[in-house]
């Protein structure tokens, strides 16, 4: 389980266009790196919206936000597009950054169980060591949360 002063692993994967992303391509900038179940589901889109609605004081901070699910390319195409998102989403369908920060595992919706990724969201400073972490996300407010956070 990761908490806020270990090393944030360290991470290769692509992003909607199909480029190559490590984490380390970040270091010297805060990230907020944020795993969400499932492109264009109803709190997923309230989570990524109010990261757009805040995107010009996450730039003015010059503070990268990264959106991470198990949806591929074309998904994350189509979802940025569709709500006009300005941040970087990326593919982990394989799950192994969802693995390596220990957001991937059995969930529960209702009364079904499944495998799949846990909302969970975590900051990480210019040094790549994890400044906080949230556990509990309100979808809506969780822009403003996390840049109290790192204020």
């Amino acid at each position: 389980m990761l908490k806020e002063g270990d090393a944030a692993p360290e991470f290769a994967t692509r992003d909607a266009e199909g480029q190559d992303v490590k984490l380390s391509d970040f270091r010297g900038q805060k990230v907020v790196l944020y795993f969400y179940p499932k492109d264009d589901t109803p709190g997923c889109t309230k989570e990524a919206c109010s990261f757009r609605d805040a995107s010009s004081d996450y730039e003015e901070k010059g503070i990268k936000v990264l959106g991470v699910s198990l949806d591929d390319g074309a998904s994350h195409q189509a979802f940025a597009s569709k709500y006009s998102l300005p941040f970087t989403l990326l593919s982990d369908t394989d799950h192994s950054v969802s693995d390596a920060y220990g957001v991937y595992g059995e969930q529960r919706w209702g009364d079904k169980t499944y495998m799949g990724v846990a909302r969970k969201t975590f900051l990480i400073d210019e040094e790549g060591r994890i400044k906080k972490v949230f556990d509990k996300v309100n979808v809506e407010q969780h822009a403003d949360e996390v840049m109290q956070a790192f204020q």
